[in-house]
């Protein structure tokens, strides 16, 4: 880690709370951030007709069939899902490190986690066909006494998505509590202030409140924390119980969270490098070592990951297993080659260039390099899920998946969805921690 100050030196509380609040609070929103929000509501809007046209002719309209009854559904199920495990890294397994950079960033990583977890849930459900009979995966008493399979993986994604969404929430609400209260404070407008106060929760800045809110949010960190391993291992279990070739791997659960964590990281520095652009002023608190430190992370798990996938192609060999040698090959010179030298390229050549401290750096570098393993990523699990179920043990049964419009569609516009998401949480709610800024602006002086 290097030894610049992770804020401006000369930075008093007053100007801190002054420039992230005037964000939040400024009448009229930026021309820039209008003519934005208004851009991705129109990929919202297909984003919502996809949805409806799929309600109404069902599935099919996707390119799915047999034997690849998983395709772009799942991809976005399992690549949104990596996306939010940044949020909770940063938020709550650095909060416990005590890794101070992390205070500039955990705001807006956690809402990205939320807004990712909202998106990747919405993909199972379409799935399933008939979604309004989601509730039938639960445990709710009913007179013919039926319990769902709990054998089954749709089930154990239930319980994993849920309960990490709900913690992740929870964590998300109990951080801005203070800076509700400071918003709550400054404002001028009475609809306002009285929404910011119900928001936070007759929070009068006491020594009482200060030790109830450190041990609750150190708390709920420590529940968060094991969320990060836990939930993508579940979802890894997707595909690690079955006997479908390349799929039934005991190394699935450690490298998907590796791949979760790298691809999450990328999304940070995609959303970050973009809020310095739009507001300068936050230049200050998200400084080069911010995402020096982001850059040096996916570094570090894209190592783990380069491992998943050399360990994976050697154990394929060494078992001398007939059909997962044939996987291999497939997946490297058959139908679905191109996606898999793509996957090659994106994840563990281009992300070499971060040894050199010029591309970590550079906002411009790095912002290409995360949109890169963002592609590589999505671009992973569409290879783990698609090539696998295409050709499996019987030759006789194999065929070829395509996304069709509807696909590309329903994942577009859930970019859409996290991106409006986005706008409209940097508009009304404080994108940075301001007490969390301020105690690092106190520590940095006193040093």
């Amino acid at each position: 880690m290097t030894d610049a100050p992770l804020v401006r030196p000369g930075e008093t509380n007053e100007s801190i709370t002054e420039t992230i609040s005037s964000i939040t609070l400024r009448k009229h929103a930026r021309k820039g951030w209008f003519l934005g929000f208004l851009g991705v509501l129109t990929i919202v809007l297909m984003f919502f007709y996809a949805i409806g046209y799929l309600l109404v002719r069902g599935v099919g309209i996707w390119g799915i069939n047999i034997p690849v009854a998983w395709g772009f559904a799942i991809t976005n199920f399992v690549w949104w899902i990596g996306i939010g495990h940044a949020g909770t890294l940063i938020s709550a397994i650095l909060l416990l490190l005590h890794q101070e950079w992390r205070n500039s960033i955990n705001r807006f990583a956690e809402a990205m986690t939320i807004f990712a977890v909202a998106c990747a849930g919405m993909f199972p459900l379409l799935h399933l066909g008939r979604p309004w009979l989601f509730y039938w995966m639960t445990p709710y008493p009913d007179t013919m006494s039926l319990w769902p399979q709990f054998r089954s993986p749709l089930v154990w994604d239930l319980f994993a998505v849920f309960t990490y969404l709900t913690v992740s929430l929870i964590f998300w609400f109990l951080g801005m509590v203070p800076d509700f209260a400071t918003l709550r404070d400054r404002t001028h407008g009475a609809i306002t202030r009285w929404v910011y106060g119900v928001l936070a929760l007759g929070w009068r800045g006491d020594l009482e409140h200060w030790d109830r809110y450190r041990k609750a949010y150190l708390l709920l960190a420590g529940l968060a924390t094991p969320l990060v391993v836990s939930v993508h291992s579940v979802v890894s279990f997707d595909f690690a119980v079955a006997q479908v070739p390349g799929w039934h791997s005991t190394i699935f659960p450690p490298y998907f969270v590796a791949g979760a964590i790298f691809s999450g990281f990328a999304m940070v520095l995609t959303i970050a490098i973009p809020l310095r652009w739009m507001f300068p002023e936050i230049k200050a608190y998200v400084t080069e070592k911010h995402l020096d430190n982001c850059a040096k992370v996916m570094l570090a798990t894209e190592l783990v990951l380069a491992y998943g996938y050399f360990n994976e192609f050697f154990l394929g060999w060494y078992s001398d297993d007939l059909y997962e040698k044939a996987h291999i090959l497939h997946d490297a010179f058959g139908t679905y080659a191109a996606f898999f030298w793509l996957m090659i390229v994106c994840n563990i050549l281009i992300p070499q260039l971060l040894w050199i401290r010029f591309f970590r750096i550079k906002p411009v570098w790095l912002l290409l390099i995360s949109i890169v393993v963002n592609v590589g990523m999505w671009t992973e699990r569409f290879v783990i899920i698609v090539p696998s179920l295409a050709k499996d043990f019987v030759p006789a049964a194999w065929g070829y998946f395509s996304g069709t419009v509807w696909d590309w569609a329903t994942f577009i516009g859930s970019l859409g969805f996290f991106t409006a998401c986005y706008f409209l949480f940097i508009r009304f709610l404080p994108m940075m921690s301001m007490s969390e800024v301020r105690e690092l602006a106190q520590e940095e002086r006193e040093r």
